[in-house]
């Protein structure tokens, strides 16, 4: 009985240190809510037969796209190396968001922790500027082809494109890491409730108790940097092939000329316009309602990897006849090895 006295009046001398474990607890929270489509939650089951179906797509077409490359000797060439980086970051930014998106829609399950959380933040925007980079070195490939196509073989060789690969790999490491690291600093409320069925680094930072001026800061930044630079760099790539084609006199080369960019123009647009829109809309608009940066981020995160394969099959002749062979002979085959069973049979 006295030892009960003595630990109660203990615990009221020295209300501090709770109150200190207390507001730790509120600086890493356990959890995150993640949300699909705010207001439609009844109808997450209808919703989720279109999202899979454009899941699927996103997989089957860039699986397909590099499969296609690895496979056909004719198309290892440093415009088609750099189609098979594309079609990989899409593949891969579709397989980071698959779990949490489809979770949510088909099982309610909105409950994320922070650790997983800002492993699939890093991973987000780690593809997502690995997919920028990419698409700025694609320009820099048509500048070479039409600006200098003598030079074109000679420059991006095999091991330039290696060096080229891994420079943007690093490149996303070294600046991504600081921003997971700021994180650390900012005190988040208990079971924050996000606005997408995945971690995005302006939706986390947004409603702290803390000032997230440093890391909003930090997060604009980056996004200016990486993105803004490699934005640019496509702009000034395409002024410099806009003004060598008018300078070819014959026409049919000028069209020819052209038509080589346009996969690379489609898929610049379909990949910046969402993802601007959408930064701009959580840093900028902040009475926007949630719906609306719902609907923003998953356009953002399916369109590329959607589009980008249907656009190059259709568009490029040697990715669509090299998947022409692949389905013939498939086809082929399986009437072969059917011709044998009945043999034997």
């Amino acid at each position: 009985m006295t030892d009960t006295i003595i630990v109660i009046s203990f615990f009221r001398a020295c209300p501090q240190p709770t109150m200190m474990i207390f507001n730790n607890t509120t600086s890493s929270p356990s959890t995150f809510l993640l949300t699909a489509f705010p207001g439609l939650e009844l109808a997450h089951v209808w919703i989720s037969i279109p999202v899979c179906c454009l899941y699927i797509i996103a997989l089957l077409g860039n699986t397909m796209i590099l499969f296609v490359i690895f496979v056909k000797q004719r198309l290892h060439k440093p415009m088609y190396y750099f189609l098979s980086m594309l079609s990989a970051a899409d593949l891969c930014l579709t397989i980071t968001t698959l779990p949490t998106v489809l979770g949510v829609l088909w099982f309610h399950a909105r409950e994320i922790s922070f650790k997983a959380c800002l492993i699939q933040m890093f991973f987000v925007h780690a593809f997502s500027f690995l997919e920028s980079s990419v698409l700025a070195i694609m320009a820099f490939d048509r500048f070479m082809a039409i600006c200098n196509p003598l030079k074109y073989a000679t420059v991006l060789k095999d091991m330039m494109i290696m060096v080229i690969g891994l420079f943007i790999c690093i490149r996303q490491l070294i600046f991504i890491f600081p921003m997971l690291l700021a994180l650390k600093t900012i005190s988040f409320q208990e079971r924050k409730e996000l606005s997408h069925p995945f971690c995005y680094h302006p939706d986390i930072i947004r409603d702290t108790y803390s000032n997230p001026w440093i890391n909003s800061f930090l997060g604009l930044f980056l996004q200016l940097y990486m993105t803004g630079t490699d934005l640019m760099f496509i702009l000034v790539s395409y002024v410099l092939i806009i003004r060598a084609v008018l300078s070819i006199m014959a026409p049919k080369k000028q069209k020819k000329a052209l038509n080589t960019c346009v996969c690379h123009i489609c898929a610049v647009t379909i990949f910046y316009v969402p993802m601007i829109s959408l930064s701009f809309t959580h840093r900028l608009l902040s009475s926007t309602p949630r719906v609306i940066c719902s609907i923003l981020a998953n356009v953002y995160l399916l369109l590329p990897p959607v589009v980008n394969p249907i656009i190059y099959s259709l568009k490029t002749r040697t990715i669509r006849q090299a998947m022409l062979q692949l389905l013939q002979t498939k086809g082929s085959w399986s009437r072969n090895v059917r011709g044998l069973r009945g043999s034997w049979d």
